[in-house]
Order: C-alpha cells, then sequence, then structure tokens
C-alpha cells in the first residue's frame, strides 16, 4: 500500500464502488498519481472507466478504501478545496451557441455555463487570450460557438477548464466523435500544453489507443471494475496487457511517440482468445 507523500496528488488504495443494488463497478483499485504525470487510463465500454474518474474527481466516494487527493483524505477534509484544484474536460458539457467562444473560456472562472456580470478582469481576459494562442483559437475568439466545428469546440472546452488554475486536469474522452483532422489538432494542443505547464497533471480516459497523445508517461488498464496493468506507458501499453484488458487478441505498434492497435488478423467476433 502506497503511503501519500507531498508530490502524490491523487493516491487510491483498495478503492471499491458497487451500487446499492449490490453490482461491482470498482474493484481494489490501487492508483498513485504523482505531479506532473500524464496518465492514459483506457479500458473497454462498461470497465469502469466513468466511476472511477468521478472517484479521483472527488464526486464520488468510495464504497470501500481510501482515497486521497493533495495529502487529504476523501470524507476526512473538506473535499470542495480539492474539487477547486481539478478541471475536468467533458465533451457533454453544454455550450451556449450565441455566446463567443472568448465569453465560453471566460466562464471556466467561476464554472458557470454563461458569463456572470463582475466575474472575470483583465487579467483573466489575458490569460483567456494566452490560452486561445496555445490552443489554436485565436482566430476564433469574437466567433459565436454555434459556427464552430466539434473539434472547435472541444478545444474551447479544454481553454474553459482551464481557467481556474487547475492542478489536475481529466479529460473525459476528449476525441469522442472528433474526425481525424480535429482529433489531430486536439492531441497537437494537448502536446503544446505539456510545454506551457509542466507542472500540470492529466489524466486522459479513453478506449482507443490513436487518441493518446505523446505527452503520455503512464497508464492504467482497467477492466470489469479491475486494474489490469498499471505504471508508466512502455511497459504498460503493451500487447499482452491490451489485449488481457480488452478481452481479444491486439498488436500494438508505435510510430513517433504515438500507439497504434489492431485485431490480429486471424481473429474474428466469436473466435476463442484462450486457444
Amino acid at each position: 500500500m502506497t503511503q501519500p507523500t507531498n508530490s502524490h496528488v491523487v493516491n487510491l488504495c483498495g478503492v471499491r464502488v458497487w451500487t446499492a443494488e449490490g453490482a461491482q463497478l470498482l474493484r481494489d483499485v490501487n492508483w498513485t498519481i504523482e505531479r506532473g504525470e500524464h496518465w492514459a487510463l483506457l479500458g473497454p465500454n462498461g470497465a469502469g472507466k466513468t466511476t472511477l474518474l468521478a472517484v479521483v474527481s472527488g464526486i464520488r466516494f468510495p464504497s470501500s478504501g481510501t482515497v486521497d487527493l493533495f495529502g487529504g483524505r476523501l470524507g476526512e477534509s473538506d473535499v470542495r478545496a480539492a474539487r477547486r484544484r481539478i478541471g475536468i474536460v467533458n465533451p457533454g458539457l453544454r455550450l451556449h451557441d450565441w455566446m463567443t467562444v472568448r465569453e465560453v473560456i471566460l466562464t471556466g472562472v467561476t464554472g458557470a455555463l454563461r458569463l456572470l456580470p463582475g466575474s472575470y478582469d483583465s487579467a483573466d481576459e489575458r490569460r483567456a487570450e494566452e490560452f486561445e494562442a496555445l490552443l489554436g483559437l485565436s482566430a476564433l475568439s469574437d466567433h459565436v460557438v454555434g459556427t464552430c466545428s466539434q473539434g472547435e469546440r472541444q478545444r474551447v472546452r479544454l481553454a474553459r477548464a482551464l481557467m481556474p488554475r487547475p492542478e489536475v486536469l481529466l479529460l473525459d474522452e476528449p476525441a469522442s466523435g472528433l474526425d481525424l483532422p480535429a482529433r489531430e489538432a486536439l492531441l497537437a494542443s494537448l502536446s503544446a500544453l505539456r510545454t506551457a505547464q509542466p507542472d500540470l497533471t492529466t489524466v486522459l480516459v479513453s478506449h482507443h489507443l490513436e487518441e493518446l497523445p505523446t505527452t503520455t508517461s503512464h497508464a492504467l488498464l482497467i477492466t470489469k471494475g479491475a486494474v489490469v496493468a498499471s505504471g508508466a506507458a512502455e511497459h504498460v501499453l503493451t500487447a499482452p496487457a491490451i489485449s488481457a484488458c480488452f478481452g481479444v487478441p491486439i498488436e500494438i505498434d508505435r510510430s513517433n511517440g504515438r500507439w497504434y492497435a489492431r485485431a490480429q488478423a486471424a481473429w474474428a467476433p466469436g473466435t476463442s482468445t484462450h486457444g
């Protein structure tokens, strides 16, 4: 069991989550995230990724086990203070089509969906402008969101989540629904973000290796609520571990810091993976 230290931003020990009906959503999850690390959280649909992300963000309390966020134990410290240090990028976050890109980004100061009078100052304006430049949104600053593509909207959500200066950024399937150019633009933005904010810790949830940025340093694989593998990305994102996680034989390639996965040619739906 890992004891929390000053460098730990998240420390989960023996975390279990079950529903009122007794369904197990997480099973004995141990996970430590150090400051400045960039994690990929991978697993098939229904694996427990969303539940685990809710626990890490302090939104959902475990049924058993312990969760330490920034050194404070969930249930024994001010969870509101911990939540203020965590940013969340959710593709499902509603954006008002009639607001400009700059206005939406500035709502990140308060977390409201609309821009509240007096809620931001000139320093916030400058910060929003910096994020627009970093994420390739400068030319869209005065455009209403309704005219933006899905990929542009997702980068707006990213800029908005960064406005409160979070120490941890959680990205819940940020490339979901994006076409290839939009996905690549988003991943380039995430790479630029690491250079601009090297101390920022990130967790990106996905079930596609192709959606992982080159900045990924660590990975956790989960299936049926249990951890399959966890650690440095180069040791976790391997054919045996990914195959075990997704339940089918998968081949893994890596090129220029990016991972690519494909089912083995001999495998077909309905084929046993155990020989």
